[in-house]
């Protein structure tokens, strides 16, 4: 897997997802496994376009469940070919939806797979129809957890404050366990 700063990945083509991902949940999981079967399925690289810190971290100041180097571990192990880190500070949450959108063209995504509610940009103003005005979008319904709820970073950090550290491990899944379906190509 290779790290890169952002507008530093030129690519002819690829699979591309962005997300905070802290904690590569889950969720996140079954986002980047699908982004990782769409690149397969078009023989192009699998890329992940994450922050650091999340934005979540930068501007409310929760708690950060994984660190960078815990999160890129995860990424490789679920395959991610290429990880673009954007340093996520002052400066890049000035970054205009139409300057974001030119980066991603450097690396000419055939598709990108987001969630529903994905924001982007300066103010959160750019949305999935922004994407799609210029790339195929894919969008990923979230997972709920066996008892019906999203699974999400938000709830895991809430779990882990209130010490339920059963239920954030199990929402956090067995990172070993998704890759070793993942390589045999079953679903998760």
């Amino acid at each position: 897997m290779e790290i890169h700063t952002q507008g530093t990945l030129k690519l002819p083509k690829s699979v591309l997802t962005i997300g905070a991902l802290d904690g590569v949940h889950r969720g996140h999981q079954a986002l980047l496994l699908k982004t990782k079967e769409r690149a397969e399925k078009f023989g192009v690289p699998f890329v992940v376009y994450t922050f650091d810190p999340p934005p979540k971290v930068f501007f409310k100041k929760c708690q950060m469940i994984t660190t960078l180097d815990e999160k890129l571990n995860r990424l490789e192990m679920l395959g991610a070919e290429h990880v673009i880190v954007g340093k996520f500070n002052e400066a890049f949450t000035m970054q205009t939806v139409s300057s974001f959108i030119e980066e991603l063209q450097l690396i000419n995504p055939v598709e990108i797979w987001e969630g529903p509610n994905f924001q982007f940009g300066k103010d959160r103003k750019g949305s999935i129809d922004d994407l799609r005005a210029s790339f195929h979008v894919g969008v990923l319904n979230p997972l709920q957890c066996e008892q019906g709820e999203l699974i999400s970073s938000t709830r895991i950090r809430s779990l882990l404050q209130q010490g339920n550290f059963s239920l954030a491990k199990t929402l956090l899944g067995d990172i070993r366990y998704i890759s070793f379906l993942a390589e045999k190509n079953y679903a998760v």
